[in-house]
């Protein structure tokens, strides 16, 4: 452990963390509008004449060394109510431009398209994006910890694109009551990024060094108000719902359950900088399905948030701890029982200081048992030097109305967490890591309740190095967070070196061996006899080499050697299952080799393939392959099928019924389907089909959305779960919902 916090320590103190920003100079001086704005996309009125233009962009990639080849202008104005934005994207030559579809929050290396970064409150550390790809597709999304993209997060404003075969014209109005910024302040952070997937060029007006994304905060230039912006107004937003729905389970021989809801969000600006979100009785139908995935590990998957009313200033909850050190994790709440009503505060006090508090009470479940909880978050954040800070958390899951029933049923009747964390950004963003030491407080257990969390990175043009070390106490409980292995130490080195090509015409852009480890060592470094603890001692250790092409084509190969030396009984060939298993305290070593291919997204066809192949647990073996295809019929039709086999052979394992060792496998397929279609940016229809032979069960979830106004929605999903073997319906629902973002 002292290792790592002396280096942490070293970099923290030793650096110069000046709050001088690097692309100071880049400045875009606004001013108000004098004339009408109209968003159509044509630029025709004597208000953009008049502005700024911005151009001469910096090429981020393929190489960041000189001006961008494809021109870009850009210009802002504003009103009373609007942030008005444009830019007028030349190509290279006459032709089609490249999209995968009109569907929101596009993915940025698969479109041309253009970002806008704003960064109101001069910190360098958290803002917004609004974009569009060629086609008019929107996306927006909210940036912490300087550079960590939230695309889940959504907010009403209008954009329009038009195309006349060589360039298209971006026009947006972003309301100043869809932003936070500080009264007073007349220079913001921003930066605009774009991509041409036809010449493969990325680039900045401010510019950004190709290691880091495009919406890193610490590289933004300066937007210079001729006065400053219009004051924030009182913003209160209410987003009522109501939807209808029909569910029934067919195996089980119940009737059809009609159910009828209705509640509502409200967001409210409390100051220019702090917003109140309120929420009684949510509902989360809008939420896409989540892609099934194949698990032969022995802890549970992370899935990220998506629910909209965790969402803004969601940095200030999830930055703390590390991959599986999370102490607060908010998919936890409401999945499994109703939430009843909540609140969540977040934002910043003033330019040093940032607060977020959440209060939310669930209901019972009669299904699963579950008990009426309330969870409650503190989680304060002070600035230091020009990018880090200091922040600090607590979170309380506290039982209502918790009696004995409760318990014996295996229920806490409480579960607290306190942390205390160090966040390291450098000036530069070459420098970053976190510093946590975190406890929790459960019913009987006072001892090895610890969990301490460190990570350094330094990122250049040519290394990447890492390091990561956490230990976590056996009864450290995080019932509200995501820790799925208590018990251990990790050690996580990592190195990579680039090298990037300087031939012209050379097909590759840069490539580079990577080396990496995951060492997880027990911490009582024994097998137990009396318990079965949820950790183990682990070790993989992986060496490959990557290759990144002009055409933003990849190919990565890698080698591995894992050894396991396993605490509990496990089956390797279907976790979910006990028919077999290796037994607690074997050790188990094996090494396998990998390749991955993803293709250029600029082709209309698209395809990744990957593979494995290895010696596995018991002295078996597994292959698996993997491959995925797409078409699109741009920009209205997108078609993918993706597959994934899996062949485990020759594992010695154990039958629960004896002690005779027996060798087994098993082969399975993951098979999944998706058919997109965007009528246009405002109407969506999606369906997803999915066949999981592991946990034998075919999905088939289809769902029509309308934007009918921006961040107003009417929404039709159906979906139907069946059995395999025959196809038979195990469950069907169908919902139809509405909700309204109403602006008072």
């Amino acid at each position: 452990m002292k290792k790592p916090l002396l280096l942490l320590l070293f970099c923290a103190f030793s650096l110069r963390l000046t709050a001088q920003k690097i692309n100071e100079n880049y400045q875009y001086h606004i001013h108000k509008a004098t004339s009408e704005i109209k968003i159509d996309g044509k630029l025709d009125e004597a208000q953009w004449q008049r502005c700024q233009i911005a151009t001469d962009f910096w090429m981020i990639t393929p190489a960041d060394t000189s001006r961008a080849n494809i021109k870009t202008e850009a210009m802002f104005t504003y009103d009373d109510t609007f942030l008005y934005f444009s830019a007028v994207n030349f190509q290279a030559s006459q032709g089609p431009y490249i999209v995968e579809s009109l569907k929101r929050d596009f993915n940025f290396g698969r479109n041309d398209n253009l970002w806008l970064i704003l960064e109101p409150f001069n910190d360098l550390t958290n803002g917004w994006m609004f974009g569009s790809n060629a086609a008019g597709a929107q996306a927006d999304g909210q940036i912490g910890e300087g550079t960590n993209l939230n695309p889940n997060w959504d907010n009403r404003w209008t954009s329009q694109t038009t195309f006349d075969g060589s360039k298209w014209i971006l026009e947006m109005a972003i309301p100043f009551s869809s932003l936070r910024y500080k009264a007073g302040v007349g220079q913001w952070g921003m930066n605009i990024s774009r991509l041409d997937l036809r010449t493969n060029e990325k680039s900045s007006w401010a510019p950004v060094p190709r290691q880091f994304f495009s919406i890193t905060l610490a590289y933004t230039g300066t937007l210079v108000w001729d006065k400053p912006p219009p004051a924030p107004k009182t913003n209160i937003s209410i987003i009522p719902f109501a939807l209808a729905g029909l569910n029934k389970k067919f195996t089980k021989g119940e009737k059809g359950v009609f159910r009828k809801d209705f509640g509502g969000d409200a967001k409210i600006a409390l100051s220019p900088s702090l917003n109140l979100d309120l929420t009684v009785n949510p509902d989360f139908s809008q939420v896409d399905v989540d892609q099934q995935v194949t698990n032969l590990n022995r802890f549970e998957l992370f899935f990220p948030e998506r629910r909209q009313f965790f969402l803004e200033n969601s940095d200030i909850f999830n930055s703390f701890g590390g991959e599986e050190t999370r102490p607060f994790f908010s998919r936890r709440i409401g999945l499994g029982t109703p939430i009843l009503y909540g609140a969540r505060l977040s934002g910043k006090l003033d330019d040093n200081w940032r607060i977020g508090l959440l209060n939310i009470q669930t209901g019972k479940d009669a299904t699963t048992a579950l008990p009426s909880y309330n969870y409650s978050v503190l989680a304060l954040q002070r600035k230091v030097f020009a990018r880090s800070n200091v922040s600090m958390m607590l979170v309380n899951k506290e039982g209502i109305g918790f009696g004995d029933d409760n318990r014996q049923k295996g229920f806490n009747p409480y579960n607290r967490n306190a942390v205390l964390q160090y966040n390291l950004a450098s000036k530069s963003n070459k420098w970053t890591g976190k510093l946590a030491v975190m406890k929790s407080f459960s019913p009987g257990l006072k001892t090895d309740d610890f969990t301490y969390h460190g990570a350094v990175v330094y990122n250049t043009q040519t290394w990447d190095i890492g390091l990561t070390y956490s230990r976590v106490g056996e009864n450290f409980r995080s019932e509200t967070g995501f820790v799925p292995r208590r018990g251990y130490q990790y050690y996580g080195p990592r190195i990579g070196y680039t090298y990037y090509v300087k031939k012209t015409g050379s097909p590759l852009i840069s490539h580079g061996p990577k080396a990496l480890s995951f060492v997880y060592v027990n911490n009582q470094r024994e097998v137990p006899v009396a318990v079965s603890l949820s950790s183990d001692n682990s070790t993989t250790h992986v060496l490959g080499y990557n290759f990144t092409f002009r055409s933003r084509a990849t190919w990565d190969i890698f080698t591995a050697y894992d050894y396991i030396l396993l605490y509990a009984a496990f089956n390797p060939i279907n976790p979910s299952l006990r028919d077999f298993y290796v037994k607690k305290g074997s050790g188990h070593t094996w090494t396998s080799w990998s390749t991955s291919f993803v293709s250029s997204p600029r082709n209309l066809f698209t395809y990744a393939v990957n593979s494995r192949y290895g010696t596995y647990f018991g002295n078996g073996t597994r292959l698996r392959l993997n491959a995925q295809v797409g078409y699109r019929f741009q920009p209205f039709v997108g078609i993918s099928l993706s597959g994934e086999y899996n062949d485990i052979r020759n594992v010695k394992v154990f039958a629960t019924a004896n002690d005779q060792p027996t060798l087994a496998g098993t082969r399975f397929w993951l098979i999944q389907s998706k058919f997109d279609v965007t009528f246009s940016n405002k109407l969506f229809w999606t369906t997803y089909f999915q066949y999981n032979e592991q946990v034998q069960n075919v999905n088939l979830n289809s769902r029509v959305q309308w934007r009918y106004k921006p961040a107003s929605d009417l929404f039709l999903v159906y979906s139907d779960n069946y059995l395999p073997e025959n196809l038979g319906i195990k469950d069907r629902s169908i919902v139809l919902k509405w909700n309204y973002w109403w602006n008072i």
